[in-house]
């Protein structure tokens, strides 16, 4: 997906909220936002949305020194989501169409980091947007799929979904499941040391996706992962970053995602915060 004009404001927004995160230095802060309007003027080399994303929180990371600024972040969402883990269970087991479900609640999980940032009742907050049904659902193409598929491979998002994630894989049938993660922090993505820590290891091979963007460029993936994308049978692609590297891309693809861009939602024809599962 094209980066376009409009991302523009908001990468700016995220290199502020980023620089503010990491540090309460003013001076640091004033470089940051310079250097990241010096690449914003120059917008339109980049592919999409997350490589432009990638070299700003580089330049965060250079000038504070600090490798994974959401470090903290990422802790925070993973323990909320291991607290609403249980009620996850239990509301699949009662429910009839678990494939759906699964699904539901791996989409679900985009919000726990809003839930958290907000300081609202977490579980509450999943209770109400579980009510809400896919506004794309390609669920038919997918059943069919997995009639025949050995393998899936599922590129994952924010460290908080890990958990509503390893709920959908505990759901699918006995059929082997590859978990691809960003090589290094960026934002609060999931890394291999994230996915070990809400148990993905238990229920899937983790391996990285060679790429440090906040979304999964097949052009800057590492060749192992290439093969792995190539020669699976189902693809998911979790979230928004993944939506704008992938988009363009073929393959036995299904994104699963909440449409909280305007740009996506324009992009998808849907409606501001409506839940898809689309296969590509």
């Amino acid at each position: 997906m094209e980066l376009f004009f409009d991302c523009i404001p908001c990468m700016l927004k995220q290199a502020i909220e980023a620089a503010r995160k990491t540090t309460s230095d003013v001076e640091i802060h004033d470089k940051i936002v310079c250097e990241t309007i010096n690449l914003i003027t120059n917008y339109k080399k980049y592919r999409n949305s997350p490589d432009l994303a990638r070299d700003i929180h580089r330049i965060v990371k250079e000038k504070t020194g600090i490798n994974d600024p959401y470090s903290e972040i990422k802790e925070k969402d993973l323990e909320a989501a291991k607290i609403v883990y249980p009620y996850l269970k239990d509301f699949i087991q009662s429910k009839e169409n678990s494939l759906y479900w699964a699904l539901k609640i791996a989409a679900t999980g985009n919000n726990i980091d809003a839930a958290v940032y907000s300081n609202i009742d977490v579980r509450k907050c999943i209770e109400k947007e579980l009510e809400k049904e896919f506004s794309i659902c390609d669920i038919d193409i997918m059943e069919k799929k997995l009639q025949t598929a050995s393998n899936i491979l599922i590129i994952g998002d924010n460290t908080g979904e890990t958990i509503f994630d390893k709920v959908m894989i505990e759901s699918f049938p006995d059929i082997n499941i590859t978990y691809g993660v960003r090589s290094e922090p960026i934002l609060n993505d999931v890394t291999e040391k994230e996915a070990v820590a809400s148990g993905l290891d238990r229920v899937s091979k983790i391996v990285s996706t060679g790429c440090s963007a906040p979304g999964a460029i097949l052009e800057d993936c590492s060749e192992e992962f290439i093969e792995i994308y190539n020669k699976s049978d189902i693809i998911i692609s979790k979230g928004q970053g993944n939506y704008e590297a992938l988009s363009e891309e073929k393959g036995n693809i299904f994104f699963l995602l909440k449409a909280k861009c305007p740009m996506i939602s324009q992009k998808l024809n849907v409606n501001l915060n409506d839940y898809i599962f689309k296969h590509g």
